[in-house]
C-alpha cells in the first residue's frame, strides 16, 4: 500500500534528520542550541531531504525541541509526531 510506504519513508527521513540534528545540538542543548541545530541539520541533508526536513522543523517545532531537551531518540520523536509508528 503505497501510503504506509510514503509513510515508511517519511518515518526514516524524519528519523535521519533528527539523527542529524541531535548530533549538532548536543548532549543537553538548551533551546538556542536546538535552534540553531535546527537550521543547519537541513542544510545538510541535501536539497530535496533538506526541503523536507525544513518543512518538518516548521511544523514540528515543538514537539522536537521538547525532545531533544528531554533526550529522547529520534525514533521515539518522530514517533510522538505520528510520523513513525510504534
Amino acid at each position: 500500500d503505497s501510503m504506509a510506504q510514503r509513510r515508511g519513508i517519511k518515518c526514516s527521513l524524519c528519523t535521519k534528520a533528527l539523527k542529524k540534528i541531535q548530533t549538532l545540538a548536543g548532549d543537553n542543548p538548551d533551546e538556542s542550541a536546538v535552534t540553531a541545530a535546527l537550521q543547519k541539520g537541513c542544510r545538510l541533508l541535501g536539497r530535496v531531504m533538506g526541503r523536507m526536513c525544513q518543512w518538518l522543523v516548521k511544523r514540528y517545532r515543538e514537539p522536537i525541541t521538547e525532545g531533544l531537551q528531554n533526550g529522547d531518540t529520534p525514533r521515539v520523536i518522530c514517533t510522538a509526531m505520528g510520523i513513525c509508528k510504534s
